[in-house]
């Protein structure tokens, strides 16, 4: 839970945007337990190469 408050701190002085937890708190709560799942499987890196390819950006 202290992971939100740096979190939501680099949302609006880093990013310059809103955290989607205040706009809609099911999705983001929903996205959190789905990251999670993903990291503890080992599959996180997967699930980023694969959004980084459907936004066409190439993985470092």
């Amino acid at each position: 839970m202290s992971g939100y408050g740096f979190a939501w701190f680099a949302h609006y002085f880093v990013e310059k945007n809103r955290p989607a937890t205040f706009t809609h708190p099911l999705w983001s709560l929903l996205g959190d337990f789905k990251m999670f799942g993903l990291m503890c499987a080992g599959k996180m890196d997967g699930e980023v190469a694969r959004c980084r390819e459907l936004q066409g950006k190439s993985a470092p």
